[in-house]
């Protein structure tokens, strides 16, 4: 299967996140106004920056879809990740306010008790997130999407946030009040933990960081094809959901071009086959 249709199968996956987090900001919000939850009601703007976020992604995808032109010779794939990072923004903005507001309310000495069909509410959006995050995060690791790996991600965090909301709602139900705005605070803090999480990653991708147990990994690969005398240098960067890696390797300086070629040839399927990397640059020089 090519890129293109990976990539194709990853809308279907952002798409299933627009839809559920739409139905659940709704529902969200209006019960959170109606029976009186500053938890509830944080959880429900939080779904609703992962409309936007889940859009980004969406976005990305069907731009890194787009074949290479004539300023683009790699592709357009790096597309997912300026998505994440975008989304990223998206949902610290609404995580911070989210925690000005529930830090004013849990110091106000306010004790409304919130109405117990806010924590059903609550309960019921963690598992439909919890069935959204197993989708979303099989999909991104058949496909290898990045930025569908960050959907995920905020899918399994937006569980956690609801499960956090249903425990403070139910305690506020036991004279407990000042439990239902403190977790409104800490849905605004994981909110800002995920954004961190999805920021840092989109970063160290765009500025070309790789994961150096990986590099290693793909030396002592290559090391033990036979032909090879030694492994200079392995560098890698990620492009969207591919990996690049550039190689530079001694060989038996008696060999032809075409002996030689052969020798990348393998190396280029081995690596394939092992480390399911799609492009791979080798550098044959002579062994002394």
């Amino acid at each position: 299967m090519d890129e293109a249709d990976n990539l194709k199968k990853g809308e279907k996956g952002a798409w299933i996140s627009i839809f559920a987090y739409v139905i659940l900001a709704v529902a969200k919000l209006t019960v959170a106004s109606i029976w009186n939850s500053e938890a509830l009601h944080a959880d429900g703007l939080n779904n609703t920056t992962d409309v936007v976020a889940s859009f980004a992604v969406l976005i990305g995808l069907k731009i890194s879809r787009k074949p290479p032109d004539a300023d683009h010779h790699y592709g357009h794939y790096r597309a997912e990740t300026v998505a994440s990072m975008f989304a990223a923004f998206v949902i610290v903005t609404v995580g911070i306010q989210v925690m000005i507001d529930t830090f004013g309310q849990l110091f106000a000495g306010e004790t409304d008790r919130p109405g117990m069909l806010t924590a059903w509410t609550a309960l019921g959006g963690a598992v439909v997130m919890f069935i959204v995050y197993g989708y979303n995060i099989s999909l991104a690791k058949k496909i290898g999407s990045r930025s569908l790996n960050a959907a995920a991600l905020d899918n399994r965090s937006d569980a956690f946030v609801s499960i956090g909301a249903f425990v403070g709602i139910v305690g506020s139900q036991f004279g407990l009040y000042w439990l239902d705005p403190l977790a409104g605070l800490v849905v605004g803090a994981i909110i800002c933990k995920t954004a961190w999480d999805i920021f840092s990653d989109a970063t160290h991708t765009l500025t070309d960081g790789f994961d150096e147990k990986q590099i290693k990994k793909i030396k002592m690969s290559i090391a033990k094809v036979p032909e090879v005398k030694k492994v200079v240098d392995v560098k890698g960067r990620i492009h969207g959901n591919q990996t690049f890696i550039e190689v530079t390797i001694l060989v038996n300086p008696d060999l032809n071009v075409k002996e030689s070629h052969d020798i990348t040839e393998k190396i280029e399927t081995f690596l394939q086959e092992k480390h399911n990397i799609t492009y791979t640059h080798i550098h044959i020089e002579p062994y002394e």
